[in-house]
C-alpha cells in the first residue's frame, strides 16, 4: 500500500515563535488521531526549521522538513542552502521544484535535475513538484507539459533511487488563485503521471510512488480529493498556516 501524505509548505510565512506556536497547534490537534503508516510534514522558511524541530511539544509524527536546498555542495553562493547544512540541522525531506522556483527564481528542468541528483546523493528524500500554467492547460499540452518535467529532471534516477521520491502535482493555475482543479482532473492527471512512470520503468515502481495534490486543497475538498485512487495526499500552502484547518485535511486522508 502506498503511503498517504499531507505535507504544510508555510513558504515565506512566519517567524520564529509563530513557527513553534503553529507546529504547536498542529501536534495538540494529532495528540488522539491514530496516523497508522500515513506521514505529516511540515516545511517551514529554513531559519525556523530548528526552532519548529526542537520545540518539546512537538508531535513526533509531524516530519519537518526544507522548502529548498542548492545543486552544490558548498561554495560562494551568497544566501543559498547546502545539503549537508539540512543534513546537520536533522532534515530528511527537502521540496525541489515548486512552481513558485521555477516562476520566480527560474529553475529549470536540467537545474532540477541537478538538485535532485544531489539531494539523493545525501541521502536526502525529496518531494518533486511539477504541473502546468493555465494557457498550457487551455492549449491542451498540459499532458506533454507534466511528461517533460518529469522525464528531464526524474527519469535519468534508477529504481533505487525512486525510494526516495514524492510527486507533487500541482496545477499552476490552481495555486493561490481559488481556482481548484476538480477531483475528476486532480485523478486523470495522477492516473496520467503513475502511467508515464509504469511505461517508462515498470508497474510495480509507478504502483509505489506517493504522488500528492498541490493546488488549493481545502477542508471542504480534501475527502474528495483524497478519496480518488491516484492520489495519495496534499501538499498543502494556506490552509496549513491554520492548525485547525491543517488538522481536517490530515483527518481526510
Amino acid at each position: 500500500m502506498r503511503t498517504k501524505i499531507v505535507a504544510g509548505n508555510w513558504k515565506m510565512n512566519l517567524n520564529r515563535e509563530e513557527s513553534i506556536e503553529l507546529v504547536n497547534a498542529i501536534s495538540a490537534e494529532l495528540k488522539h488521531l491514530e496516523l497508522g503508516n500515513n506521514r505529516v510534514m511540515v516545511f517551514p522558511p529554513s531559519i525556523n526549521i530548528e526552532a519548529a524541530q526542537n520545540s518539546k511539544s512537538r508531535d513526533a509524527r509531524v516530519e519537518v522538513g526544507a522548502q529548498n536546498m542548492h545543486q552544490a555542495n558548498g561554495g560562494a553562493f551568497t544566501g543559498e542552502i547546502s545539503a549537508s547544512m539540512l543534513i546537520g540541522a536533522n532534515v530528511k525531506t527537502v521540496i525541489l521544484g515548486h512552481s513558485e522556483r521555477r516562476e520566480y527564481f527560474n529553475e529549470t528542468d536540467s537545474l532540477l535535475k541537478e538538485k535532485v541528483d544531489q539531494a539523493l546523493e545525501n541521502n536526502l528524500e525529496v518531494v518533486f513538484c511539477f504541473g502546468e500554467k493555465l494557457e498550457e492547460r487551455n492549449a491542451k499540452s498540459h499532458f506533454d507539459v507534466v511528461e517533460r518535467q518529469l522525464k528531464k529532471a526524474l527519469f535519468h534516477l534508477t529504481e533505487a533511487q525512486w525510494a526516495n521520491i514524492i510527486l507533487a502535482y500541482e496545477p499552476v493555475w490552481a495555486i493561490g488563485t481559488g481556482m481548484t482543479a476538480t477531483p475528476e482532473q486532480a485523478q486523470e492527471m495522477h492516473a496520467f503521471i503513475r502511467n508515464t512512470i509504469g511505461s517508462a520503468f515498470n508497474d510495480k515502481l509507478a504502483g509505489a510512488v506517493s504522488i500528492l495534490y498541490g493546488g488549493s486543497v481545502k477542508p471542504n475538498n480534501a475527502e474528495e480529493i483524497f478519496g480518488k485512487p491516484d492520489v495519495d495526499g496534499g501538499l498543502i500552502g494556506g490552509a496549513s498556516l491554520n492548525a485547525s484547518d491543517f488538522s481536517a485535511i490530515i483527518k481526510a486522508m
